[in-house]
């Protein structure tokens, strides 16, 4: 309980100290003190890696104050028990025992032995792989801050831009598109498949037993790569003639596979949001819901949380006892807690639309946008349909801010309450019959 309010004070903290700095003068492009709540609501887009923005960042913060931008999302996408604990680590101080256990779960760290060099190599891989995305980036872009942020925000699945209309500027180039995408995807399937991936790979060079991809790992690249290819399938069978239709010859095949990456994890788009048909939009819901990997700058259901859910189904229509993955028996527990984030997630949507619905000015679309608008931000993907977010009320960015740190923070809440404490009843009550379904 300590663990989960110190990550969420810590987070708030943050928000705060970066909400007056974007405030302050040397942070605005006019040089003037800026508005409190457009400060605040971006810091908390930023801490979140959402993306969300109710203000043109190019047109409102000065390159200071987007370089503040760009450190929250950096420390919001490591995280600031990460963070914290890399800077113990670099100053040579013991981390605790609670703090190792804490990280282990987070992580899915089943040994405390080599958790400080897991965090080191973390951070260091973090930015080895901006660094490296940002180097290809500058051979076609030219400028070196652009190809920094980029890279940045790509990796952080954060969706900030300092161009109109999002990254729709490098369109006709497949070398930004690919690895803007690529970038996305690793920053959304986490650093611990990262991690075993690399060390599967060097195993396996060196001949060492332990090059062996984990089941999360399995799990976690097999999910994504089905959603990608069947993401990428549905774009272009139902946008070849809708907003596929201004692209010729394989410029729609690159623009429609970078649109199936980003509706996951990241915020940035080449295609608006509101040229899309309804049943796309309704798809990007879906894929949002889902997210990315844990332990990754993603947030959203999870990718596992995903699969455990379709594999207990499938178990329930074969009338088998329990959940089976990979040829490995998933426990009830992991069972119980799948079901629990998935409900809870729904009902938190849900609640957040309904107060949207109550602070704003309805009109014919606008339900549909604001449900679009809430799933985006409690799954911290950062999208938005024309201009929903900027036209929100003060009471909508407030619930706005709501959804999106309680979405940032609510995986890390769950995964520090799993083994904390465990409650166990002195009295076992008879079971009773209950008539479901």
């Amino acid at each position: 309980m300590k663990g989960r309010v110190s990550v969420a004070l810590g987070f708030l903290a943050l928000i705060f100290v970066g909400a007056v700095v974007l405030a302050a003068p040397f942070s605005r492009a006019d040089g003037a003190w800026g508005d409190p709540v457009v400060s605040l609501f971006t810091a908390c887009s930023a801490v979140c890696v959402t993306g969300l923005t109710v203000v043109d960042i190019a047109a409102e913060f000065s390159r200071t104050g987007q370089i503040v931008l760009l450190v929250l999302v950096e420390v919001g996408c490591l995280g600031l028990m990460t963070c914290g604990t890399f800077l113990l680590i670099a100053i040579g101080r013991r981390l605790s025992l609670a703090r190792e256990f804490s990280l282990m779960n987070a992580y899915g760290v089943a040994q405390i032995q080599g958790l400080k060099g897991l965090i080191c190599w973390t951070v260091g891989s973090m930015l080895a792989v901006e660094g490296i995305g940002a180097v290809l980036l500058y051979l076609r872009i030219g400028d070196v801050y652009r190809s920094i942020f980029y890279s940045a925000m790509s990796f952080c699945n954060a969706g900030f831009s300092v161009d109109p209309g999002s990254i729709a500027v490098f369109a006709g180039d497949p070398w930004v598109v690919f690895i803007l995408a690529a970038e996305t995807i690793l920053g959304g399937i986490g650093f611990l498949v990262l991690y075993n991936f690399c060390t599967c790979f060097l195993g396996r060079r060196r001949g060492a037993p332990r090059g062996k991809l984990s089941l999360h790992a399995r799990v976690v690249l097999r999910l994504t790569a089905y959603l990608l290819v069947l993401a990428f399938a549905f774009f272009l069978v139902a946008e070849w003639n809708g907003a596929l239709a201004p692209y010729h010859g394989a410029q729609r095949w690159w623009v429609a596979f970078y649109q199936a990456v980003t509706p996951r994890t990241c915020g940035f788009c080449i295609i608006p949001t509101e040229s899309l048909r309804p049943i796309t939009r309704l798809v990007y819901e879906a894929l949002m819901f889902v997210g990315g990997a844990p332990g990754s700058a993603a947030a959203g259901m999870k990718v596992t949380t995903f699969a455990v859910l379709v594999y207990t189904l499938l178990a329930m229509c074969r009338g088998e006892q329990e959940t089976t993955l990979d040829h490995r028996i998933v426990p009830a527990e992991i069972v119980r807690e799948s079901i629990v984030i998935f409900m809870a997630l729904v009902g938190f949507i849900v609640l957040v639309t309904g107060a949207l619905f109550i602070t704003e000015d309805m009109s014919a679309d606008t339900p549909e946008r604001l449900f679009f608008e809430a799933v985006s931000a409690v799954t911290t993907t950062g999208l938005s349909v024309a201009d929903t977010t900027p036209s929100l009320s003060f009471a909508g960015r407030c619930v706005i801010m709501v959804a999106m740190f309680i979405g940032r923070l609510g995986a890390l809440s769950v995964v520090m309450l799993i083994g904390d404490r465990e409650s166990k009843r002195h009295v076992r009550f008879p079971t009773g019959e209950l008539v479901v379904g």
